[in-house]
């Protein structure tokens, strides 16, 4: 999982996977069935960690919850391997590996639609599902900047920026 997470997909070779599995290719390929499949297993690993999602529990008012899930995910991506590995694996890449890409998109997909579904606590669902897809922009950014080595610090300040517009706009 550290492998993809660190150098995403296409920056893993098969002889990276065996060599830190500490497995002949041979024995990968009869385990996992090929490449796409261990980072598949990698994936479920990874989507089994806590995530920004757990920043929302417990939360009594709107703003409770976006600052709770931002906070989350500030923590998430800023320890460990920075970045989120669903953000970041793979966006694009070769075409051979369009069926990954759209499953990391719908893994992305699926996560937007667990925050709309928090937050459906206190808005409608069509404002919850347009606050989830701003909220889930937002967090993919801050991904991506953590991997390009912004501090914790740093990204709190967008989370605190991105709380305040959230609560202007209910006021």
């Amino acid at each position: 999982m550290r492998l993809f997470w660190q150098h995403g997909y296409e920056g893993v070779s098969v002889a990276d996977l065996t060599s830190a599995i500490g497995i002949a290719p041979p024995s990968l390929y009869a385990a996992f069935g090929s490449k796409a499949g261990i980072y598949r297993e990698a994936l479920d690993l990874y989507a089994g960690r806590p995530g920004a999602l757990n920043g929302m529990e417990g939360a009594e008012t709107l703003t409770q919850a976006v600052s709770g899930l931002l906070n989350a995910a500030i923590q998430a991506v800023t320890t460990d391997d920075r970045g989120c590995m669903i953000s970041t694996g793979l966006v694009e890449g070769a075409i051979e590996h369009r069926e990954l890409a759209r499953e990391l998109g719908n893994r992305r997909r699926a996560l937007r639609d667990r925050i709309a579904d928090a937050l459906s606590r206190w808005l409608d669902r069509p404002e919850a599902e347009r606050l989830a897809a701003y909220l889930s922009a937002v967090q993919q950014g801050m991904s991506v900047q953590a991997r390009d080595g912004a501090t914790a610090e740093e990204l709190s300040r967008i989370a605190d920026e991105t709380v305040a517009g959230v609560v202007a706009r209910r006021a």
